[in-house]
């Protein structure tokens, strides 16, 4: 068998070439392998990739990978446990009674969202039904038999004609919750989804604000569109509603907050006001709430827009909101700039002129920001090309290019730690030699989120010459250790519910493009140099996460990255494999926690494939 394919298959395995050879069971433990559990899981996966890579390519055939159907089936309650859970609720010690918040539509089909509630597990609730003088006698007859044989139902008439807008303070003193809930009309809770976020709160009494995964159902009962979504991610929602339509909410909270509007052109609003004074946000990650909501988002973006002004201005920051993917509710934010600082631009490289040529070429050609150094590492160079262009450079930017020299083994770490410690810059911005800028606003939009005191590492959106996906975020776990999300889709892939599209928050970014202030880069150590090749860039993303800042991505700016050109494979020899393999213990001992759960991702998801799709 060919030596790299073994060293392939025994890094699947996780199997070191040594153990291997002094063994002699080379062919036996691949047997092993494939027939483990692991190995067959490995093996459907690939084939299955492949051949829906080719028939996508030959006949243009797209698959769903999300088996919604065998993940409901296998979270499917019982009506056993159903029966137990309704005698566990009545003991639970902390029973706060939950309201929630119903808006009356000339609809009948809206019994059917009441009915939802009465089938709650948990019992201590009110349903707030409230309503305008718009709504016809009729329904408000039907209204009223419910509220005669359930006292746990209240309705309450606004005298309005407003179609919408409905004020919180004109219905707060009819409530007496102590979290309160809003639910749409038309849509349905599980009859878990009190009961779950109940024993959450027994389970820990400071939590304040839970929101929950969702799907849709259609009028016929049927569920699709999971959306399992990710924890608490601040600047994720500054950008997009991604918490849905089920968040509950401490009445403490509520009272402190400026009145609000109720239904879902408030929705948004309430959401970032209320994280903005919520000391412990939490996330189930199960489908408890079916919207059947028929409201698109493009019928809210002015709202929302309005929202998120008004949140930046409430937070002290300024900057230009704009629409930026309609269709999923998505803004991109343009932050002002306070202070103009130096930028420093640390690029490894040996040899490959035309490459490195390429990239200088279009940072110094493009870049509108307008203070910056570029610092270029050379490792180990012995061709004469690549000194003339170090000396043109040098030459035609006397005061933006600098050179130095490392000519150390290659450690990615050491010599990113060794540019900045040369550089002069505010901001660090790490770049590989094989990428290409492509947008004159590249530098200046990352510094617009470098420059906010909650946020470490900056990453983009870097495309691979065919105009494919390299990286648009990083998911811990994936593969075992760490991954790249959506890698080889198009460019213009709006990705999970928008997530290619969305500025989001992820624990980590590739080091191929990314900024951070140098003063987060020291309070860190830099780059850890017993990580020399692989997943450095990742354990200094966790290492900022783990200070509590948040790395974020920004689909707004773009690269070409041409990757690992100078690099190559990381085991392409026995000696570089046998690092391979110790880096990536090493990575795991260091963060078994993420690999376990990265809050960025939503753990009924698959960690086989970095799509997004169900585990199932």
């Amino acid at each position: 068998m060919n030596n790299k394919i073994k060293q392939k298959l025994f890094s699947a395995m996780g199997v070191s070439d040594k153990y291997a050879e002094k063994e002699n069971l080379s062919f036996r433990m691949l047997f092993v392998f494939f027939t483990s559990k692991k190995g067959i899981k490995k093996t459907y996966a690939l084939v299955l990739k492949t051949i829906q890579y080719i028939l996508r390519k030959t006949l243009g055939i797209k698959f769903n990978p999300n088996n919604y159907k065998k993940w409901i089936r296998n979270n499917k309650i019982s009506k056993k446990e159903t029966k137990i859970n309704r005698l566990n609720e009545k003991k639970l010690l902390y029973r706060p009674k939950i309201s929630i918040i119903l808006k009356l539509i000339g609809d009948e089909k809206i019994f059917d969202t009441i009915f939802s509630v009465q089938n709650q597990v948990y019992s201590n609730w009110e349903l707030c039904i409230y309503s305008n003088n718009s709504v016809n006698n009729l329904l408000n007859l039907k209204i009223q038999e419910y509220i005669k044989d359930d006292n746990r139902i209240k309705q309450i008439i606004i005298d309005s004609n407003q179609d919408f807008s409905i004020s919180f303070n004109e219905i707060q003193k009819n409530i007496s919750g102590d979290f309160i809930a809003q639910l749409f009309h038309n849509d349905l809770l599980t009859p878990h989804t009190l009961y779950k976020t109940v024993l959450e709160l027994n389970r820990n009494k400071e939590i304040d604000f839970i929101y929950t995964d969702e799907d849709s159902i259609d009028l016929k009962g049927k569920r699709q569109s999971p959306y399992f979504k990710p924890d608490w991610s601040q600047n994720t929602l500054l950008h997009k509603n991604y918490l849905g339509n089920f968040v509950l909410i401490s009445k403490k909270i509520i009272n402190n907050i400026d009145d609000f509007y109720i239904g879902l052109e408030g929705v948004y609003d309430l959401y970032l006001k209320a994280s903005e004074k919520a000391k412990n946000i939490y996330h189930i990650p199960d489908i408890l709430y079916h919207k059947r909501t028929n409201v698109s988002p493009l019928n809210l973006m002015d709202n929302n827009k309005k929202a998120i002004e008004d949140a930046l201005y409430r937070r002290g920051l300024t900057g230009e909101v704009a629409p930026y993917n309609e269709l999923y509710g998505i803004y991109q934010i343009h932050y002002n700039i306070k202070t103009i600082k130096k930028v420093s631009v640390i690029i490894p490289t040996k040899n490959l002129v035309e490459i490195t040529n390429t990239c200088l070429k279009s940072i110094f050609e493009l870049t509108n920001y307008p203070d910056f150094e570029v610092i270029l590492i050379n490792n180990n160079s012995d061709e004469l090309a690549f000194f003339d262009m170090v000396e043109k450079w040098t030459t035609s930017e006397p005061l933006r290019f600098k050179y130095i020299t490392d000519n150390g083994d290659f450690n990615f770490s050491r010599l990113m730690n060794n540019g900045v410690k040369n550089s002069k810059g505010d901001y660090i911005l790490l770049l590989n030699n094989d990428t290409e800028v492509i947008d004159e606003n590249w530098m200046s939009s990352m510094v617009e989120y470098a420059q906010h005191k909650n946020l470490g590492a900056i990453g983009v959106k870097l495309l691979y010459h065919n105009d494919t996906i390299q990286h648009a975020g990083v998911i811990i776990g994936i593969g075992g250790v760490a991954d790249h999300i959506f890698t080889g889709v198009e460019k213009d892939d709006v990705g999970y519910f928008g997530c290619l599209s969305t500025t989001t928050n992820y624990s980590a970014l590739t080091a191929a493009c990314l900024m951070v202030s140098k003063e987060k880069f020291n309070l860190v150590n830099g780059f850890d140099e017993n990580l020399a090749i692989e997943f450095n860039d990742v354990d200094f993303c966790l290492k900022l996460a783990d200070k509590g800042y948040e790395n974020i991505y920004l689909p707004h700016v773009v690269l070409y990255h041409y990757e690992s050109i100078s690099r190559g494979h990381p085991s392409k020899t026995k000696a570089s494999y046998e690092r391979h393999l110790k880096e990536i213990a090493l990575f795991k001992a260091k963060w078994k926690k993420y690999i376990d759960h990265d809050p960025c991702y939503n753990p009924n998801l698959s960690k086989y494939f970095s799509d997004f799709r169900i585990n199932v």
